[in-house]
């Protein structure tokens, strides 16, 4: 059994359906399924055809966190880092990324959906970091990105005050994109994919890059430089002529 599966959605052909895949162990990251998941998004981004992906897992969790059982007594820096490459390599793709949070997403599995660009959860979905609980300081990056994208008041109920979130709760937070109904979850995460999948791949992965870049840029004057040096350059990739040339057909064409 694949404890990756990756599949092209039928409904739009330039969005990667990743489902990591071991329902018996709520999706715990094992080393195995560490290394498929990063098979997986180097085949992606290699994949000229697939213009942004969906994470999401085998029902009835998205993720339960980290399988720690393989570390022994005394885990190592090296071997949490290990643990971490699962969600880090997500984090590091240049493709648009969405998280489709079907159930339980549980400390690491929570930094795996975070480490997507946006997340959309169903109503079943639970965020539940659990770190203290387990008597275990966070990890991954976990505090920094919760607090990144939701503030520290959010950030501070969760971690340390162990509140655990529905897919309602965590919309109003900010924490995910859209809460949905559940069997909506994935064709809705698929149609938001589909329009980054629909834009040139360079372009969706530079403007990726950008929006990244901008929470070190200081005044908007610099924005402005940051942005134009970009829009200059997708103005001379042909796909714009292409484009512009299909749109002046149109309104000629009325």
């Amino acid at each position: 059994m694949s404890l990756v599966e990756v599949e092209i959605a039928t409904s739009a052909p330039g969005v990667a359906l990743v489902r990591i895949n071991d329902p018996d162990r709520r999706n715990a990251l094992t080393p195995p399924m560490i290394d498929e998941l990063v098979a997986a998004f180097d085949g992606l981004e290699a994949d000229a055809a697939v213009g942004a992906v969906v994470v999401t897992g085998a029902p009835p969790a998205f993720c339960a966190g980290a399988d720690l059982s393989h570390l022994g007594a005394t885990p190592s820096g090296g071997g949490m880092r290990g643990i971490y490459e699962g969600f880090l390599r997500v984090g590091r793709s240049p493709l648009p990324t969405i998280a489709a949070v079907n159930g339980a997403a549980v400390g690491a599995g929570m930094n795996l959906a975070l480490c997507c660009d946006i997340r959309v959860a169903a109503r079943r979905a639970r965020f539940d970091t659990r770190f203290l609980q387990l008597g275990l300081h966070p990890g991954g990056g976990h505090t920094w990105m919760m607090h990144r994208v939701t503030g520290p008041q959010t950030t501070l109920a969760t971690v340390l005050f162990g509140e655990v979130l529905d897919g309602a709760e965590a919309e109003r937070a900010g924490l995910v994109w859209r809460c949905v109904d559940d069997d909506a979850l994935i064709d809705t995460a698929v149609g938001m994919a589909a329009r980054a999948a629909s834009a040139p791949p360079s372009l969706a992965r530079r403007v990726k890059a950008t929006i990244s870049t901008m929470a070190e840029v200081a005044t908007h004057e610099e924005a402005v430089d940051v942005e134009l040096e970009a829009q200059l350059w997708s103005m001379a990739q042909p796909e714009f002529a292409e484009r512009l040339a299909a749109m002046r057909d149109r309104i000629t064409a009325r």
